[in-house]
């Protein structure tokens, strides 16, 4: 089904402007992926054969365009958060929330970054992409806090922002999912009580 026009309009692209969109969309990813998310968008037009006009048309911010290519990655990492409440107790779904997190948000350069400007500003198009993984960390850790596994005093923006800048740390200091793991194990062992013996 072709997305709609930006301007919020019930119209459907044009088969020509939909080819031009998801052309910017697959060479923003592949961009992202080799460079960072703050690699010129200059770059990312001529890589997908459109003109600087045709991106910024479609896509008006750098964060406009972010937001757009991590729309599939939110989606399924929320997939998970719910297989994981389903699947494990609550202790055990929030310590591996956190670490599914902080692995995926390490996959560009400076994405972190990129996402921690949603934490004070509430108009920029990350915060949709943000939000809901925020309210997903909230439900686990609630459920946490309901078997006594998690600290009562922690709030999930607080959690989000210690694993925002866990998956900077794992990304600079080029991690595998073995060392992440264990990164943010230790960073996060202050939010649950302890286990009982």
């Amino acid at each position: 089904m072709p997305v709609r026009a930006d301007s919020g309009t019930s119209r459907p692209l044009r088969a020509d402007a939909q080819r031009n969109r998801d052309a910017i969309l697959d060479a923003a990813r592949e961009t992202f992926e080799a460079e960072g998310v703050l690699a010129p968008l200059d770059g990312i037009a001529l890589r997908a054969g459109v003109g600087n006009a045709t991106l910024y048309r479609n896509f008006p911010t750098r964060d406009d365009l972010l937001a757009a290519v991590l729309q599939t990655n939110t989606a399924a990492a929320l997939e998970e958060a719910a297989e994981l409440a389903r699947t494990l107790p609550p202790r055990e779904a929030l310590a591996e929330w956190l670490v599914r997190m902080a692995w995926q948000m390490r996959i560009w350069h400076d994405l972190p970054y990129c996402l921690s400007t949603a934490c004070v500003d509430p108009d920029s198009p990350l915060t949709a992409t943000r939000s809901p993984l925020l309210d997903r960390t909230g439900v686990l850790l609630d459920q946490a806090k309901r078997t006594g596994d998690a600290r009562g005093a922690v709030t999930a923006e607080e959690v989000f922002e210690l694993v925002t800048t866990l998956s900077w740390g794992v990304d600079r200091f080029g991690d595998d999912e073995q060392a992440a793991r264990r990164r943010v194990g230790l960073a996060t062992a202050g939010l649950f009580t302890e286990p009982v013996r």
